[in-house]
């Protein structure tokens, strides 16, 4: 295979133009189109990779791993989904792989989140979870750390939803079929998961709960 980790490493860096994929020569294992999608690629991938794990040189190996089993196994893809969805399934679950192999562990389980969902209670964040966007208060410039540091607590599969659907924007029938679950349980573990960052920041800024001063 031409394409190299210096390839991978300096597309991730990159600024792509509008994807034109040729899927057919990409299934006939042409090397050039391949080094395109690569080019084209990396650097979004590598955004979701990183945020996933936190560490660079992780995910630039993970992202290097991603292509060099998409270009083996491309003869598998059977245009059931987008070619970036299943790019971003075998990046999703590699990345997943090593953080479960490394115990870089989340700060909350599951009964955490089910125990944060708000009661709409006085606080910072009192609209509706169906109107709570995200990835519009990481926009403000004051707010973003404290969101993604906020992001970073919850558990592996809730934090990889809010990433992909919250911050990336990827559709919900996307994000369901790059995590192999139905659109059904990712509306459900996006509600749950935005209630518990909600719950967080206000008890952040309420400073009602000490135990959540780690996030200034």
């Amino acid at each position: 295979m031409a394409t190299t980790k210096a390839t991978v490493s300096s597309a991730a860096n990159s600024s792509p133009t509008k994807p034109e994929y040729d899927l057919e020569a990409l299934l006939r294992g042409d090397e050039e189109a391949f080094e395109y999608l690569v080019v084209q690629e990396s650097p979004r991938l590598y955004r979701v990779i990183f945020r996933i794990l936190g560490d660079e040189e992780e995910s630039q190996n993970i992202l290097q791993e991603t292509f060099l089993q998409a270009f083996q196994r491309m003869d598998t893809f059977r245009k059931e989904s987008k070619l970036t969805t299943w790019l971003y399934a075998i990046g999703i679950n590699l990345a997943r792989a090593s953080l479960r192999k490394s115990k870089r562990l989340s700060s909350l389980n599951d009964q955490d989140v089910e125990r944060m969902q708000p009661s709409f209670s006085k606080g910072m964040f009192l609209e509706s979870p169906h109107h709570w966007d995200p990835l519009k208060l990481a926009e403000q410039s004051d707010r973003h750390r404290l969101v993604h540091q906020a992001i970073v607590k919850l558990p592996e599969d809730y934090k990889t939803i809010v990433i992909l659907r919250d911050i990336e924007e990827h559709s919900t029938d996307e994000v369901a079929k790059m995590l192999g679950i139905t659109s059904g349980a990712v509306r459900v573990r996006l509600h749950r998961a935005r209630g518990a960052l909600r719950s967080m920041l206000d008890a952040h800024f309420s400073h009602s709960n000490p135990s959540w001063e780690g996030l200034s």
